[in-house]
């Protein structure tokens, strides 16, 4: 059986993060929230709402299907200049 989407959600957010060097406190700014309320949404302890959605997928400059259909296809949109290898060359710290 596959995956749930709160539990793909919760994998893609993890991998869009790894692969920009973004960190919980980061995200939580762009979110307004705080670094314990993304902590429990990355733990399944609360939910990501679709709020949530709408402005992870602006802050990372992929559509909103683009991230809720997975790590994999949200990865394969992310612009070359959000990942972490164009930023760390460029000497831009997140």
């Amino acid at each position: 059986m596959g995956l749930s989407l709160e539990e793909s959600l919760r994998l893609t957010v993890a991998a869009l993060m790894q692969a920009t060097g973004d960190s919980q406190r980061a995200i939580a700014a762009v979110l307004g929230l705080t670094q314990t309320q993304i902590s429990r949404r990355q733990s399944g302890a609360t939910s990501w709402t679709l709020r949530d959605v709408d402005v992870l997928a602006e802050h990372y400059e992929i559509a909103a299907l683009d991230l809720l259909a997975g790590p994999t296809r949200a990865c394969e949109t992310l612009p070359a200049a959000r990942r972490r290898t164009a930023n760390a060359e460029k000497g831009v710290a997140r």
